[in-house]
C-alpha cells in the first residue's frame, strides 16, 4: 500500500496543474484578439462616406493592435449584398460591418433584405453624423428653402430630384420635406449621389442633396447653387446656409457612419472595439479628417448607438409608410 498512495498523489498534482493550466490560459486566449487580420465589409462603392469613415477607422485600429484591419468594398441591391454577407459572418470580431442609414431603409425598402441591422447585428460605435446639403441648378428661380417650397407647389410635380437611388438616405430626407411642408418633386434615381450632382450641376435634373464636400467645388465655381442643410442647426463648415428647420419647423434628416458586428459577438470583444474607436475620436488628426467629409466624429457607448439606431428605424419606417416605399 505504500506505493500506491504516492502514485495517486502524483496523478492528483498532475490534474491539478492541468486544472490550472486551463483556468490560467483562459483570460489569456481572451485578450488576444485580435490575433488575425480583421475585415470591415463595406456595403457601398470605393470613395464614398461609409468606406472613407471605414477605411479611418481601419487605419487607427491597425495602428493601435499591429494587425491589419481592412476594408472589403460588398456594393450593390441598396446595400443588401454587404449586409446579408455581414450578418452571415462568424460572430467572432473578425468580420464587422460599416453601417449608415442605407442598413436601415434598404430592408424596410425590399422585404427580401435577408438581414435586420438590430436583430442580426451587435452595435459597437456611432462613429460621425453629417448633414446632407440642399443644391439647385443656377436657373433654378429660388434662392431660398421657402422660394423652393412656392416653386414646387406652383409647378406641381416638375422639379426633378436627383437621389442616390430610392430609399436611400437623400430620397428620405426629400420625403420628409414633402410631408412637412407640401414641397412637391419627381424622385430621379441615381446609383450613387455624385452622378445626381453631375446632373444638377449639367441641368438635366433641377436639384439633390448630397454631402457638403461634394457639393462645396461646384458652389465655388458656380455651377450649383446651395441653399440649406439638412441638419437641426446651421454648420460651421457653412454658416452661411440655412438649416431647412428654420423654414420647415422639427425638420431634420442626417446621414451617419457607425460600426456593427454579427449577432451574438463576445461582449468583450465589442468593448475592446468600442473603446479603441473612442480612444481614436478624441485624437485631433482624426476629427480633422472626418471634418474634411463634412462630418462629425459622435463616439458613445454600444447602448447609445442602439437607441440612435431604434429610433431612425422607428423615423424612417414614418417616412416609407406616407411615402408608400415600403415592401417592394
Amino acid at each position: 500500500m505504500g506505493y500506491i498512495a504516492p502514485r495517486h498523489g502524483w496523478r492528483l498534482a498532475a490534474a491539478c496543474a492541468m486544472v490550472w493550466s486551463f483556468l490560467s490560459a483562459a483570460p489569456a486566449a481572451a485578450e488576444a484578439y485580435p490575433s488575425k487580420p480583421i475585415r470591415i465589409i463595406v456595403p457601398s462603392s470605393p470613395s464614398s462616406g461609409p468606406d472613407i469613415i471605414a477605411r479611418l477607422t481601419g487605419s487607427v485600429l491597425t495602428e493601435a493592435w499591429g494587425q491589419q484591419v481592412v476594408a472589403d468594398n460588398r456594393a450593390g441591391a441598396a446595400g443588401n449584398i454587404g449586409g446579408e454577407l455581414a450578418a452571415r459572418a462568424a460572430a467572432d470580431g473578425y468580420t464587422l460591418l460599416a453601417a449608415s442609414s442605407q442598413q436601415i431603409s434598404g430592408p424596410l425598402y425590399n422585404d427580401r433584405a435577408g438581414y435586420h441591422l438590430l436583430r442580426d447585428f451587435t452595435p459597437i460605435c456611432l462613429t460621425a453624423s453629417t448633414p446632407y446639403v440642399l443644391s439647385v441648378h443656377p436657373a433654378v428661380a429660388a434662392t431660398s428653402v421657402k422660394e423652393l417650397i412656392a416653386l414646387s407647389k406652383a409647378r406641381p410635380g416638375t422639379l426633378q430630384f436627383g437621389s442616390s437611388g430610392t430609399g436611400g438616405g437623400p430620397h428620405l430626407a426629400a420625403e420628409l420635406m414633402r410631408l412637412m411642408s407640401g414641397f412637391d418633386f419627381m424622385n430621379v434615381p441615381y446609383k450613387a449621389a455624385v452622378f445626381a450632382l453631375i446632373d444638377v450641376a449639367g441641368g438635366q435634373v433641377q436639384w439633390t442633396f448630397t454631402v457638403l464636400p461634394a457639393v462645396l467645388p461646384m458652389m465655388k465655381i458656380g455651377k450649383v447653387r446651395a441653399l440649406a442643410v439638412t441638419s437641426r442647426k446651421r454648420t460651421p463648415l457653412a454658416p452661411e446656409l440655412e438649416a431647412i428647420g428654420e423654414t420647415i419647423p422639427g425638420y431634420e434628416a442626417i446621414g451617419w457612419y457607425g460600426l456593427v458586428a454579427p449577432a451574438k459577438t463576445p461582449a468583450a470583444i465589442v468593448t475592446q472595439l468600442n473603446a479603441e474607436i473612442i480612444k481614436a475620436l478624441k485624437r485631433p488628426e482624426v476629427i480633422e479628417k472626418i471634418r474634411v467629409l463634412g462630418a462629425d466624429p459622435i463616439g458613445g457607448s454600444p447602448k447609445e448607438f442602439t437607441a440612435f439606431m431604434s429610433e431612425q428605424i422607428e423615423t424612417t419606417r414614418k417616412i416609407m409608410d406616407a411615402a408608400g416605399l415600403r415592401g417592394k
